[in-house]
């Protein structure tokens, strides 16, 4: 049976108090600006129904959708760095984000799924976006591994070079779209939650339960891995299951969010490493809570996103990327003097 230490447990209480104001100001701030007292001070009017309307229609499919995308890309994060045993992977540094986005060009440049109704057209781009990421992990599993035992070292390589052959067949496919299909794949460019609707809440979940429970099934795995291959493999790991169930959570996680949002960078490298500094490396307890402080973290940037500059709608990808980028390059500066310290 696993114990949660009480430390811990304090690490996801606080966690699970955050992403719910998170999510209260995500429902209540916007450019339709409103207090929380506006909805049952006189819910009967036509004032209250319109905000009512507006948060169950427009504002919580948004939200719902930034806490998925959050967790899954932050809790993918953590099982990179903990595959990898490097505390700057991320899902992008495999190939996986960019082989899903490939595949849901595919499917909305040459499939012209945009013309469906319904979860037909819902499912299309999912799916191409999974499929996609399934097949980066694919190739990129078969030519590390070679034959023999996979080499984080070789998956890293061949994953930077992956990224960029799919990145060149996606810029390929943007100039054959036509002008419906150009406005879908824009948004990759810096990732947007925007156009955020129930349906796709529909198909997302489905998806991301299967990630999530592989997940949890690989924590205590992923703390062997940390070991080192060889040892890892002394102490009974199956090394090579644990390192396949990994990359295929992964791909089945960010696959489905990255053909409906785009590719957001930094959530996956930047919070499991904050989580990792407070709770430990026990991935027990680093997978959930790197989910939910994803979660927070996307929520927060979304609401900033949205009145940043009114009326307009900023990318949340900007703003995760202003956050980011000099959190990463801290990051690396703090990597290089362990180094010399060690």
């Amino acid at each position: 049976m696993k114990v949660i230490r009480p430390a811990s447990g304090l690490v996801l209480g606080g966690l699970s108090a955050l992403l719910l104001v998170a999510l209260l100001c995500a429902l209540m701030i916007g450019a339709t600006g409103f207090g929380p007292g506006a909805l049952w001070t006189n819910p009967h009017s036509e004032a209250a129904r319109a905000n009512w309307l507006v948060i169950s229609q427009i504002r919580a499919p948004r939200a719902v959708l930034a806490l998925l995308t959050g967790a899954a890309l932050a809790a993918s994060g953590a099982v990179m760095q903990g595959m990898f045993r490097n505390p700057l992977a991320d899902p992008g540094l495999t190939g996986v984000s960019s082989g899903a986005a490939l595949g849901a060009a595919l499917v909305i440049v040459l499939g012209n799924a945009g013309t469906g109704a319904g979860l037909v057209a819902h499912w299309a781009v999912p799916a191409g976006g999974i499929a996609g990421a399934l097949a980066s992990t694919v190739v990129l599993y078969l030519f590390a591994s070679r034959g023999r035992a996979s080499s984080p070292t070789l998956i890293i390589l061949a994953g930077v070079a992956l990224s960029a052959f799919s990145g060149a067949l996606t810029g390929i496919l943007v100039f054959r779209a036509n002008d419906t299909a150009l406005r879908d794949l824009t948004f990759w460019t810096m990732g947007s939650l925007s156009g955020a609707a129930w349906p796709q809440i529909a198909v997302l979940l489905p998806v991301l339960l299967p990630a999530a429970l592989i997940m949890a099934r690989i924590a205590g795995g992923l703390n062997v891995l940390l070991l080192g291959d060889e040892d890892a493999a002394l102490t009974g790991c199956p090394v090579e299951r644990t390192r396949r169930l990994a990359m295929f959570c992964v791909a089945l996680a960010c696959g489905p969010i990255v053909s409906f949002v785009g590719v957001i960078g930094f959530v996956g490298v930047v919070v499991p490493h904050f989580v990792r500094l407070v709770s430990g490396p026990d991935h027990r307890v680093l997978l959930p809570a790197s989910a939910l402080l994803g979660a927070a973290l996307l929520l927060v940037a979304d609401t900033l996103a949205r009145i940043i500059a009114i009326p307009s709608d900023v990318p949340v990808g900007v703003v995760t990327a202003a956050i980011g980028a000099p959190v990463f390059v801290w990051l690396l500066a703090r990597s290089q003097q362990t180094d010399r310290l060690s």
